[in-house]
C-alpha cells in the first residue's frame, strides 16, 4: 500500500532529532517507520519551516518526507497556521496528483483540512486523526486557548467530510458523535509506544539518596506541574524533576519555568525540584528508569505519551483521571488515578505509594506487561492497516460530499 501522511506542524524529522519533539512528532515518525516494516510505502508531507531544508528527505527509516512550501519558510506557532492552509492544500494537489496514493493519513486539523481539500481533488481515501480537539482545549483552557475562531466548525466539517476519523481513546469518540460524525465511521486506536527503547533495563539518569518523583511535558499551565510542587511539600525525602522547557534559553527565563520556580520557593521545596529544561527524547527513557514514579497532573490531556513512556519502562504512574489517561494507566493495577487540580489527593497517593515498594514493583511490572501487549507500536500500526483497508475497500460509509476512487 503507498501510504501519504500529512503533519503540517510536526515534521518527524523532529523525533529523530529529539530536542523539539512533541507527541505528534514521535506518531508520525513511529507509525511511518513501522508500515515500513510491514512492507508499505510511506511519504510524510510537512510544511517547509526551513529554507535550507531540502524538499525531499529519505529518513534512516525508510519513509520519504516532503518539505511542501506554505508560507513563510521558517517556524510558525501551530495556531497560526490557518492562513497557508490552502497554499498547503495546493502543494498536495500537486503531489498526489503526480502519485497513485491508495490512501492519506491526515495528522491534527489543520493537516486535515489542507489533505480534505486535495483528497477531494484527487480521488484518494481520506483518514484523519485530530490529536486533539477544539472544543475540548476551549472548554478547559477558556480564555487561554490560542486556537483560532474557526478551528471548532472547521473541524467539525472535517470530521464529517473524512472517509474515517482514528481516535486515540474512547473519552474523544463521545466528543466526535457530538460534532456530527458518525459512529460507524470512527475508529478507536490509542498512540504506541517504542517497547525496545523504553524498556526497564538500560542506563539510568544519576539519583541521589532521595526518592524520586518525575513528570515531563511542555511548560504550560494544563500540565499541572504546579498541583505536583504542592504535593511535593508534604513529601519529605523526595525530589521531584520536571522535564520539559523552552525551546531556547533557561528555564527561569521562561514565563511558566518562573512561575513554578517561585511556587516551589514559596512552599519550601525549592531544594527538592530539579527541573533540567528540555531532554532529548532519546535520553527520555534514562530519567524514567530513573524514578520511583511518573507523576501524570494534567487537567486537560488529549491522551498523554509519557505514561505509556513509563509503563514500558516498568515504572508506576500516579495520573491525573482525564481524558486519555483514564484508559493507558489502569487505577490499582499500573498505577493510581486522582481527582485532577486536587493536590492534597495527589500527596495522599504518592505517599502511600512510596511506602510501599513492592506495590510499586507490582504496578511497574503490570505496566510493562499492558504496554507490551496493547501499545506497542506493531500492534497499533496493523490496527490503523485495517481503518485504511476498508476505507480503500470502500468498506466503511462513505463520507458525505468525498469522492470516491
Amino acid at each position: 500500500m503507498k501510504i501519504a501522511m500529512v503533519s503540517d506542524h510536526s515534521s518527524p524529522l523532529v523525533a529523530m532529532g529529539g530536542a523539539d519533539t512533541g507527541g505528534q512528532n514521535v506518531h508520525v515518525a513511529a507509525l511511518s517507520a513501522t508500515f515500513v516494516r510491514h512492507g508499505h510505502e510511506v511519504v510524510v508531507f510537512t510544511r517547509r519551516d526551513d529554507e535550507s531544508a531540502p524538499e525531499h528527505v529519505r529518513a534512516p527509516d525508510g519513509y520519504a518526507v516532503v518539505h511542501v512550501s506554505a508560507g513563510p519558510p521558517r517556524a510558525v506557532p501551530k495556531d497560526e497556521l490557518l492562513p497557508y492552509m490552502q497554499e498547503f492544500a495546493c502543494g498536495l494537489r500537486d503531489h498526489f496528483a503526480a502519485s497513485e496514493f491508495d490512501v492519506v493519513h491526515s495528522h491534527f486539523w489543520t493537516s486535515g483540512l489542507a489533505a480534505r481539500l486535495a483528497s477531494r481533488i484527487c480521488g484518494v481515501p481520506l483518514v484523519h486523526t485530530f490529536h486533539a480537539l477544539g472544543t475540548v482545549e476551549r472548554r478547559y483552557q477558556g480564555a487561554a486557548d490560542t486556537s483560532p475562531p474557526e478551528r471548532i466548525s472547521l473541524e467539525c466539517k472535517i470530521g464529517q467530510s473524512v472517509d474515517a476519523v482514528v481516535a486515540t481513546c474512547s473519552d474523544e469518540v463521545f466528543e466526535l458523535v457530538r460534532m456530527g460524525i458518525p459512529r460507524s465511521r470512527i475508529a478507536v486506536v490509542p498512540c504506541g509506544v517504542d517497547i525496545d527503547e523504553f524498556r526497564p533495563d538500560g542506563p539510568r539518569a544519576p539519583h541521589g539518596e532521595r526518592l524520586r518523583l518525575a513528570t515531563v511535558g511542555r511548560l504550560v499551565r494544563r500540565k499541572g506541574f504546579d498541583v505536583a510542587i504542592r504535593a511535593l511539600a508534604t513529601l519529605p525525602n523526595t525530589e521531584l524533576v520536571i522535564a520539559g522547557g523552552p525551546a531556547t534559553g533557561p528555564v527561569h527565563e521562561d514565563e511558566e519555568g518562573r512561575r513554578l520556580l517561585e511556587l516551589a520557593g514559596d512552599l519550601g521545596v525549592r531544594g527538592q525540584l530539579a527541573m533540567p529544561g528540555r531532554i532529548p527524547h532519546n535520553r527520555m527513557p534514562e530519567l524514567l528508569r530513573s524514578t520511583d514514579i511518573v507523576v501524570c497532573s494534567p487537567w486537560y490531556e488529549p491522551f498523554g505519551i509519557v505514561p505509556l513512556e513509563a509503563m514500558a519502562c516498568g515504572k508506576p504512574v500516579v495520573a491525573s483521571a482525564v481524558g486519555g489517561l483514564t484508559e493507558t494507566v489502569v487505577d490499582g493495577v499500573t498505577g493510581i488515578h486522582v481527582p485532577p487540580r486536587n493536590s492534597d489527593a495527589l500527596a495522599r497517593s504518592l505517599r502511600s505509594l512510596l511506602a510501599e515498594s513492592f506495590r510499586r514493583e507490582e504496578f511497574g511490572q503490570a505496566g510493562r506487561d499492558r504496554a507490551v501487549q496493547r501499545y506497542s507500536w506493531n500492534r497499533v500500526a496493523a490496527e490503523i492497516e485495517h481503518v485504511y483497508e476498508a476505507v480503500v475497500r470502500g468498506t466503511v460509509p462513505r463520507a458525505a460530499g468525498g469522492v470516491g476512487r
